[in-house]
């Protein structure tokens, strides 16, 4: 494989994603304000966030493909961020209670030696079932989702919150569209069933 694979994340979810591509990859933790700019749209947020996460890898590698990722959940057009604590969980889930979130998942692919980038947003679907503060509480002390957008972990226990979800690729709700990334990567010559050993 000419282009070494680098993950812009340290979160052990996005990386076990990208293992499906059965490729090997560097990842490290990129450093970046993640705060939104005045009247920022959140298409534009992602967009821009997925970037710059991407493009702080040119502070630890010479070269390299390196795959950028953001996501936020989008309610009654208000971005909802991770919700750090179990009050504000509560908060979160008692708001989607029987109600449609929508996931916005940013995915940037950036070669370092081109300087070359390919950015796109990926939208996800979430319907909730009605959910009592009984069947939340205990869904919070469960699984703690404190460090996830939207309070929950759709790979888990969360699975049990929802009614229904609709969009193209299950994994980006998660944190990592695949389908999507399999495409983009083609663009920088890296097709992903070619390059098995």
């Amino acid at each position: 494989m000419q282009h070494p694979l680098i993950l812009a994340s340290s979160s052990p979810f996005r990386q076990s994603l990208l293992q499906k591509f059965n490729l090997p990859f560097d990842s490290f933790s990129p450093d970046i304000d993640e705060s939104a700019l005045p009247n920022e749209a959140p298409v534009e947020l992602v967009k821009r966030l997925s970037e710059l996460k991407a493009r702080a890898a040119t502070a630890l590698f010479k070269q390299g493909l390196v795959i950028g990722s953001d996501q936020v959940a989008v309610f009654e057009q208000q971005i909802l961020g991770k919700p750090h604590n179990k009050e504000n969980a509560i908060k979160q889930l008692s708001l989607f209670s029987g109600n449609t979130v929508t996931f916005l998942t940013g995915l940037c692919v950036y070669d370092i030696q081109s300087n070359k980038t390919k950015t796109l947003v990926e939208p996800f679907n979430v319907t909730f079932r009605t959910l009592t503060q009984a069947q939340i509480s205990a869904y919070c002390d469960a699984e703690q989702p404190y460090n996830c957008a939207g309070s929950f972990k759709s790979e888990g226990l969360g699975i049990c919150l929802f009614e229904k979800l609709s969009g193209d690729d299950p994994n980006s709700l998660i944190g990592l569209p695949l389908i999507k990334l399999s495409q983009l990567l083609t663009e920088f010559d890296l097709d992903v069933l070619s390059n098995q050993d």
